[in-house]
Order: structure tokens, then C-alpha cells, then sequence
């Protein structure tokens, strides 16, 4: 049995609800208060297939700058701090250039070094046999062995999935070897594993950063979202798919990420089914199906004709008398069993009042993102009436609102059912201070609650038939319970952060700050070089080398689209060099 609702089941019909923003489509909105467009400047981006090299660029060269550095290093330096230039800067001005270039693996040596000419024999320490100098590759580390063994090592580890960061085979050597020395090599014999590895290096971006991750829609569209600020955020996708970044479940706020996934999981299985027949049922003795008692008398009898005692559940004859059954007696573990039914029916009944009010709500919210195209109507019928009134706005902030305070209360009852149970904070705080937190919440939820149903019931006015002045009176009405209803939200977001998960001491509950404007839609991270050529994107050894030494102001000006600090190199990769419409698991396995 399945009892799980979520938003998105809510709109699976013909009138499919994918935000709150979408809802709102082709209804005027003027005023900035309530206004769904994305701002200005957004912190979140969206990184598709044609803009994922612009963001690695990004920063790369901000670690090229700095530590004026080839691109492979700075590659390997990210890849091993995952991509967080403010940890790997932290490192730096803690543990100074050295440390931080030997605990990622790099090797820094002059050109010159690695240019002056081999002998016309060398031997390969791995194969042991003597090849031409031509023969044999030398890396950043001074190592040296044959293009065979070179080729064979990095074949193994590229199918070992660790393409990202290949050592030298040199024992204890921990240098990463250049990424151009891997991919010439494996190029010459297997074409199809360099571009492998190219697409391994590409994604590394979103698989080993935790800034970004892949957007969870299903089919994949192929984007990814990068955030700048708090992991704990709810973002929004270009193709419109609202989803939690910390879990990438559906947007839960202000549900914390543990909390929903265990309200899911409560909602899928049939724990609360089980607990209706532990409450309400025996097994037979015999047969051991589940009985349920239809008198009052505790001799009951199963269909296979076994009688039993309803108390115990032992086996018992059919001779009883008003006050025992004969030859039988409970002792003590009647109160025991009375207890476990009763705490059993307990968890029960109170698991059902939450579910039953979340389902209310997200009941709610279907009917309610029907009205769009009903107030559409209203809204073109009054204007094509000689009135007065000629903005509507008031309607769309109004409709806004009660969509984004019905989802806050749909998901307050989950988040209620865990904080004010026994699953999660028994050892946090004592029965006394449980419930005074919960009256505290209950009032702001109540609160809440009576003012988001009466903005329904007003929207729902088929205010194209009634007068001006009766439409200017629904209009204010409108425009108070918006804002209260806001303010309300607000209110309820300040609770929970500080009184209640605010107090916890090892907890480790975060939740999406609460947004008037609603979740934030991600803008396309614009890409600001212009090239087709995939040797600028992937340089050579003697080609990395000359682009480090290349102005720091090379880059794309700010009028361009790039910020002055992180500037873009414009030098780029064929859109159509790598499928990423799937991470590249899903791709390898296909």
C-alpha cells in the first residue's frame, strides 16, 4: 500500500503543476513586491553541455592567475580540493605553495628540464627492454619509461575510473601525470578511450565539486545547477524542475532533508499498515492469520476454528464463564499486551492526523492551480467592460502567495509529525519542553492556516460579475492577506530556525531559508569564449606552457557578460565534442 502524495503527484492530470511560477503564466505582474522573474544577478546558474567547459574555465583561471600555473596543474590542484578555490586558497595561506602542490600531486619543473634531450637508449624500468629515446616519454616528475608501459598504465586506470588523477608508475611517486601526455598517448591506439577520458576530466567539474550537481529530472534534460551561497537551498532548474540541492529530492521546505526522506519512506512501505493490524488484530495460534474482535467477550475464534484468547493470544478450549475461560489465566502479561496495543494505536491515530492534513494541503494546492486559467477569464471579461479598473496585478501577487504559503503548509505537517515524535529528538528534550515548542509552532501553524484559506476563498470570487466597488473591496482584501500571509510564512521560517531547530545541540537539521519571491529560478551561465578548435580547449604540454604566460587580462572584458574577477579564457570545445545529456556512467553503461 502506498500512501505517498508529493506536489508533483498532486498535478499528474491533464492540468499538470510544475512551480509555483509556472502557474502563473500569462497573467500580468507589475508589482515588484511579488514579481516571479528571476533577479537580477542570480547566485544560481545553470550549466549546460554548451557551457560546462566556460564554467571550469572559470575557475581555472582563477588558480592560474594566482599561482601562475599551466592548466593541467590547475586541474589537478581542483580536482584534489574538489573544486573549492576558497579551501584550496585556505590551504595555501596556511601550509604555504610547497605543501599545497605535494599534497595534490603536483610537479612543478622547468621546460628546459624536460626538453633537454634523452639518451638514444633508455631503459624502462617496467618492462625492462632498452628503447629509443623517441620511444619513451618523460614526465613532469623526471621520470621516464617506454610509450608502451606509459600507454598500458594510463589504459588501466582510465577504466578503473580513476582518469581524473593518474600517477606516475614510478614507486612512491605521487605526481599526477599531465594530462596531455595521457591523452597523446592513449590517442595513438584507442581514440575512443581518449575521448573518454576528455569527457572523465570535462564532468570531473560537476561529479567532484560541491557547489554543483546534476539536475535530478527524469528523463535527464542534461543541465546542471551551480550555487554560489548555503548548500541548504531549493533551486530551481531551467526546465523548470524545483528540487532541494542538498538531496535533490522535490523541494521540501521547511521539511529538513532527513526528515523527508523518512516521512517518504513512512508514507511508501506498510509500517502504518502494520500498525493497524498490531492494534487492531491477533494472529490465530493456529493458522497465525490476523483476527479482529467484533464483540466484547475476550474468547474470540479464528475462521480454522481455533478459539484463543483475545488478551494473551494463546490457545485456549471454548469453555468460559463470565468472568474467565476455563483452565486459562493471563497473569501479568494482559498489562503488557495492553500496552503495546495501546502505544501502537497511539503512533497509529497520530501518524494519521499529520498525513491526513498533508494530504488535505497538497489536495488543496491541485484545486487551487486551476484557478490560473479561470482567473484568466474573469480578469479578460472585466477588462472588456468600460471600467475604471485596469490593473489586475493584484490577482497574480494574490494567486502567488497562496501557492507558495499552501506548499509551506503542506510540508510544515511532515516536518511536525518528526519534531514533536519520538523517532528523532527524544534524548534532545524532555516531554515539558516538547510541548511547549509545539504549542509555540501550533499557534504559528493555526495562524497561518486560517489566513491562507480565507485568501482562497476570496480569490475563488467570481469577482467579473460583481461592481467596481465591490471588486475595489476584494481587491484590498487581496492585497492585506498577501502580505500577512507572507509575513506569516516568514514568522513560521524564524520559529523553526531558532525555537525549535535553533535549540538542538546534535541534531543536524538544516532547511531552506524561506523566500518571498519563491524558490530561485537558475539563469544560463553565459559562455564567453567563441572556438570550435579542441586543441585550445585541450593544450598540448608546449601549448599550456604558452598560454600561462599570457596576460592575466587575455580574458573576456566585464562589458562581455564575465565578471572582472572571474574572467573566462576564449578558448573553447565543439559543442558536439561529448554527449552530456547523461552523467558518464549512464552513458558508458548505454
Amino acid at each position: 500500500m502506498s500512501l505517498l502524495l508529493s506536489m508533483e503527484d498532486c498535478a499528474s492530470d491533464g492540468d499538470n503543476y510544475c512551480s509555483d511560477r509556472d502557474s502563473l503564466d500569462g497573467i500580468e505582474n507589475e508589482e515588484p513586491e511579488f514579481q516571479c522573474a528571476p533577479p537580477k544577478g542570480s547566485t544560481t546558474k545553470v550549466i549546460t553541455k554548451e557551457s560546462l567547459l566556460a564554467a571550469q574555465r572559470e575557475d581555472l583561471r582563477r588558480v592560474m592567475e594566482m599561482l601562475s600555473l599551466r592548466e593541467h596543474h590547475a586541474r589537478t590542484l581542483l580536482i584534489h580540493y574538489r573544486w573549492d578555490v576558497e579551501r584550496l586558497v585556505a590551504v595555501l595561506v596556511e601550509k604555504g605553495k610547497a605543501c599545497l602542490f605535494a599534497e595534490a600531486g603536483v610537479t612543478v619543473v622547468g621546460h628546459q628540464d624536460l626538453d633537454s634531450s634523452l639518451p638514444s637508449i633508455v631503459m624502462c624500468d617496467i618492462c625492462m627492454e632498452g628503447r629509443p629515446g623517441g620511444e619513451t616519454t618523460r614526465v613532469d616528475c623526471g621520470h621516464c619509461f617506454c610509450n608502451n608501459c606509459w600507454t598500458e598504465h594510463f589504459m588501466v586506470k582510465i577504466n578503473e575510473g580513476q582518469s581524473r588523477r593518474i600517477r606516475c608508475m614510478a614507486h612512491k611517486c605521487n605526481s599526477i601525470c599531465d594530462e596531455a601526455v595521457v591523452r597523446n598517448l592513449v590517442s595513438k591506439k584507442h581514440p575512443d578511450m581518449a575521448e573518454k577520458f576528455d569527457r572523465f576530466l570535462l564532468e570531473s567539474y560537476i561529479e567532484d565539486n560541491k557547489r554543483v550537481k546534476w539536475c535530478p529530472s527524469a528523463p535527464h534534460c542534461g543541465n546542471a545547477i551551480r550555487i554560489e551561497d548555503d548548500e541548504f537551498c531549493e533551486v530551481e532548474c531551467s526546465c523548470g524542475l524545483q528540487f532541494c540541492f542538498s538531496c535533490l529530492s522535490e523541494a521540501h521546505s521547511p521539511c529538513s532533508c532527513i526528515m523527508w526522506q523518512l516521512w517518504v519512506k513512512k508514507c511508501r512501505d506498510e509500517s502504518e499498515t502494520v500498525n493497524w493490524i498490531t492494534a487492531h488484530t491477533q494472529p490465530c495460534p493456529k493458522c497465525h492469520k490476523p483476527v479482529e474482535k467484533n464483540g466484547g467477550c475476550n474468547l474470540v475464534s479464528c475462521i480454522c476454528g481455533q478459539a484463543f484468547c483475545w488478551l494473551c493470544g494463546g490457545a485456549t478450549g471454548r469453555d468460559h464463564n463470565w468472568s474467565s475461560i476455563t483452565g486459562h489465566s493471563c497473569g501479568r502479561f494482559k498489562v503488557e499486551g495492553e500496552k503495546k496495543s495501546e502505544r501502537a494505536k497511539r503512533d497509529h491515530y497520530r501518524y494519521i492526523h499529520y498525513y491526513n492534513r498533508y494530504r488535505a494541503h497538497t489536495d488543496s494546492f491541485k484545486q487551487e492551480s486551476k484557478l490560473k486559467e479561470t482567473i484568466q477569464e474573469r480578469v479578460s471579461i472585466t477588462e472588456e467592460r468600460d471600467s475604471r479598473l485596469r490593473d489586475f496585478s493584484w490577482v497574480n501577487n494574490g494567486l502567488y502567495r497562496l501557492f507558495r504559503s499552501r506548499r509551506v503548509l503542506s510540508y510544515s505537517y511532515p516536518f511536525a509529525f518528526y519534531m514533536f515524535g519520538d523517532e528523532l529528538f527524544k534524548d534532545e528534550m524532555t516531554k515539558e519542553e516538547s510541548e511547549i515548542k509545539q504549542h509555540l509552532f501550533e499557534d504559528q501553524q493555526q495562524q497561518l492556516e486560517a489566513n491562507v484559506e480565507k485568501l482562497s476563498k476570496i480569490l475563488e470570487e467570481p469577482f467579473d460579475q460583481y461592481s467596481e466597488d465591490k471588486v475595489m473591496e476584494i481587491r484590498m482584501q487581496v492585497i492585506n492577506l498577501s502580505v500577512i500571509t507572507d509575513t506569516l510564512c516568514h514568522k513560521l521560517y524564524e520559529c523553526i530556525e531558532n525555537d525549535l531547530l535553533g535549540s538542538l545541540q546534535f541534531g543536524n537539521h538544516n532547511i531552506a531559508p524561506y523566500k518571498s519571491k519563491g524558490i530561485e529560478r537558475a539563469s544560463e551561465l553565459t559562455a564567453c569564449w567563441k572556438s570550435n578548435n579542441r586543441d585550445n580547449y585541450l593544450p598540448s604540454d608546449h601549448e599550456a606552457s604558452a598560454e600561462s604566460d599570457r596576460p592575466s587580462g587575455s580574458g573576456c572584458s566585464d562589458e562581455s557578460g564575465c565578471s572582472s574577477r572571474k574572467r573566462a579564457r576564449k578558448d573553447g570545445v565543439g559543442s558536439g565534442l561529448f554527449d552530456l545529456n547523461m552523467p558518464a556512467e549512464v552513458i558508458d553503461r548505454n
